[in-house]
C-alpha cells in the first residue's frame, strides 16, 4: 500500500479564513470571453473606447501591430499620441495569453493574427534580443520600466513563452524563443550567481545598478524560461542555466521578492525535482512568495486581513502600503505557476488550495459591479467598463487624496499619478483585467460553490503527455460529498494523487466524491482499469506519469 502524500503547511497560509466572506466566485471563464470580445473590437462605441488601436510604426519587424490601452482613457496612448508607439506588452502579450488559455484562437480572429503581431515587442533594433515590455526606447520614459526596471524587461519574455505554447508553429516563434533563452543563458552566465542589480543590458550583456530595488527573484523568470526552453528545444545547456539561475535564487539569504517573478522559482525547483530527479529545497521561496517580508519592496507578497468585514486574503500586492495595497494581475498571475506546482509536488496541494479560494473569492472587489458603490473611487462611471475592465488595485485607506474618507476596501488605480491630465477612469485596468484568462482556465465551480475544482494542467506549459488533472480543496471541517464531471469523454477510473487510491471507476462524465475535511483530493482521470505502475520513483498509467511522488 502507498503512503499517502503528507501535507506542508505554511503560517500565512493556515492563518486565513477557511470559509472567506462575502463568498462569490465569479465566472472568470466567461468574463474571460467577454473581455476578448469587446477590447478586441475596434467597433466598440463610447467615450474611451474602442481600446485597441493600429500600429504601423513597424518596430523590429516591417509588419502592423497593434496597442491596447494599459487604463482607460490613459492620455499617453492611441493612435493620436506618440505616433501610436506607446502601448505595453503587459496588455497586449497578457491578454493574448489570457484569451488562448480560455480557447480563443487569437492566431485567426477574424482575418487577424494578434499572435503574430505580438513580435514586435521582440527588440532586435537595440540588439537586446529579447521581448520587452515596448517595442522601442523611443516611449521608454513614458512608463512601463523599460530597461530600467528588471521585471518588466524579463516578464514579457514568460508571457511570450506561453502563448508560444499555444501557437507552435507561429512563423519566427520558434527563432525568438531560442534567442530569448540564449540571451537569459548568458545573462546568467556573466552574473555567475550575483543578481543583486537593478537591471540587465542585455545587448552589451552587463548587469546595471539605478535607484530600483535590487531584483534577485528575477533569476526565477530565468530559470523559467530556460526550462521550458529546455523543454521545448531539448538542449542541456538550457537546462543547466535553469538550475543555474535557480540556484541563485536559493542561495538569497534574505526575500527578494520584488513584484511577481517569485513564485515561478518555485514551481520550476518542483519540476526539476519531479522530472530530473533532484532535491532543492524550496520552500522558502514559497513563504518568500506569501509572507510579505522582502528586504527591498517592503511588505510585498500576499495579503491576510479583514477590511470592515470584507476578507481581502489571499490577494497579492504590498501589505504595508496605506495599511494594504493588493493589485489584480499579480493576484491573477500568480495562479499561474502555484496551481500546476501541485501536479509536481502534491505535499503542497491544501496551501495552494486554501490560497486559491481565497484568492478567487477576493479578486472580485476589484470589478466595479461586484463592490459596493462606497467601496469604490468612481462608481458613478463603471458604465465605461462595460462590465469586464477591473479596478488596478483593492487598498485600504486611499493613496489618493480626494478619496480619503473612503472605508475599506477601496476600490483604486494608479492611472491618475502616472502622467498628469490622466482622468479618474484610468484607474481602471484595461492591462490586469486582460489576464483574467489565466483565472478562467483554472477555476471551474461544483455544487459545492466553497470547493472549487481547479485545472492544474491549464497553466502547465511545455509539459509531457498528462491525464486531466484536478486539484479540489474542501475548506470546511467535515467531509463533503461533491459532483465530479469528468473531462474525458470515454470512461474513466478518478486516481487521487495524495492518498494514492482509486476513488471511482469506470466513471462516465459524472461521479459523487468524497472529500475529507480540511483536505485535498488531486484527481487525475485515467483510462478505465489501468494499472498504476511505479517506475524509477514515479507512479505510471499506460507510460504516463500521475505522481511524482
Amino acid at each position: 500500500m502507498i503512503p499517502a502524500v503528507k501535507q506542508e503547511s505554511i503560517q500565512r497560509i493556515t492563518d486565513m479564513p477557511n470559509l472567506p466572506k462575502p463568498f462569490k466566485i465569479l465566472d472568470f471563464n466567461q468574463l474571460a470571453k467577454d473581455y476578448d470580445a469587446k477590447v478586441y473590437d475596434v467597433s466598440q462605441t463610447g467615450k474611451y473606447w474602442p481600446l485597441i488601436w493600429k500600429d504601423d510604426s513597424r518596430k523590429n519587424f516591417d509588419q502592423e501591430t497593434f496597442g491596447i490601452y494599459t487604463a482607460m482613457g490613459d492620455v499617453r496612448q492611441g493612435v493620436e499620441n506618440h505616433k501610436g508607439i506607446f502601448h505595453e506588452s503587459l496588455a497586449s502579450i497578457g491578454s493574448v495569453m489570457g484569451a488562448s488559455l480560455v480557447g480563443i484562437d487569437k492566431s485567426n480572429q477574424e482575418g487577424k493574427n494578434y499572435v503574430g503581431m505580438l513580435k514586435n515587442y521582440y527588440n532586435s533594433d537595440t540588439k537586446w534580443n529579447i521581448i520587452m515590455n515596448n517595442t522601442s526606447p523611443e516611449v521608454a520614459l513614458l512608463g512601463g520600466g523599460y530597461a530600467r526596471d528588471w521585471w518588466y524587461d524579463v516578464y514579457p519574455n514568460l508571457m511570450f513563452y506561453a502563448v508560444a505554447d499555444f501557437y507552435p508553429n507561429e512563423k519566427d516563434y520558434s527563432d525568438i524563443q531560442r534567442s530569448v533563452a540564449d540571451k537569459f543563458y548568458k545573462a546568467d552566465s556573466t552574473m555567475a550567481g550575483n543578481y543583486q542589480h537593478s537591471f540587465f543590458d542585455y545587448s552589451t550583456l552587463e548587469p546595471k545598478d539605478n535607484w530600483i530595488c535590487k531584483q534577485e527573484d528575477v533569476a526565477a523568470g530565468h530559470a523559467y524560461v530556460l526550462y521550458s526552453a529546455y523543454q521545448k528545444f531539448n538542449d542541456p545547456k538550457y537546462l543547466k542555466g535553469a538550475e543555474s539561475s535557480l540556484q541563485a535564487l536559493l542561495n538569497q539569504k534574505d526575500n527578494r521578492y520584488y513584484e511577481i517573478l517569485m513564485p515561478f522559482g518555485a514551481y520550476v525547483a518542483a519540476r526539476l525535482n519531479a522530472e530530473e530527479g533532484r532535491k532543492y529545497d524550496y520552500s522558502k521561496i514559497l513563504d518568500w512568495t506569501f509572507n510579505g517580508t522582502p528586504e527591498c519592496r517592503e511588505g510585498w507578497g500576499m495579503l491576510l486581513d479583514n477590511w470592515n468585514g470584507y476578507d481581502v486574503s489571499g490577494l497579492m500586492g504590498s501589505t504595508v502600503d496605506h495599511g494594504g495595497f493588493a493589485f489584480l494581475m499579480n493576484t491573477y498571475d500568480s495562479m499561474w505557476p502555484l496551481v500546476p506546482l501541485v501536479r509536481y509536488d502534491p505535499r503542497y496541494a491544501n496551501v495552494v488550495g486554501k490560497w486559491m479560494l481565497n484568492a478567487s473569492n477576493a479578486i472580485k472587489f476589484f470589478y466595479p459591479y461586484e463592490i459596493a458603490d462606497e467601496h469604490q473611487t468612481i462608481p458613478e462611471q463603471k458604465q465605461y467598463t462595460k462590465g469586464v475592465i477591473a479596478y488596478e488595485g483593492l487598498i485600504k485607506k486611499s493613496h489618493l487624496k480626494k478619496y480619503e474618507n473612503l472605508e475599506a476596501p477601496v476600490a483604486i488605480g494608479d492611472g491618475p499619478n502616472w502622467i498628469e491630465g490622466n482622468p479618474d477612469v484610468s484607474q481602471f485596468s484595461v492591462y490586469g483585467s486582460g489576464h483574467v484568462g489565466i483565472a478562467g482556465a483554472i477555476i471551474e465551480k461544483t455544487d459545492v460553490p466553497e470547493i472549487l475544482k481547479l485545472n492544474c494542467l491549464a497553466t502547465d506549459f511545455y509539459r509531457g503527455e498528462a491525464y486531466p488533472t484536478f486539484l479540489m480543496y474542501n475548506p470546511f471541517d467535515g467531509e463533503k460529498t461533491v459532483t465530479y464531471q469528468t473531462q474525458t469523454t470515454t470512461n474513466v477510473d478518478l486516481y487521487d494523487a495524495i492518498s494514492h487510491k482509486v476513488l471511482l471507476k469506470n466513471v462516465s462524465k459524472v461521479g459523487k466524491i468524497t472529500i475529507p475535511g480540511l483536505s485535498s483530493r488531486l484527481i487525475i482521470e485515467i483510462p478505465s482499469r489501468s494499472k498504476i505502475v511505479l517506475k524509477d520513483g514515479k507512479y505510471y498509467a499506460n507510460n504516463i506519469v500521475v505522481s511524482y511522488l
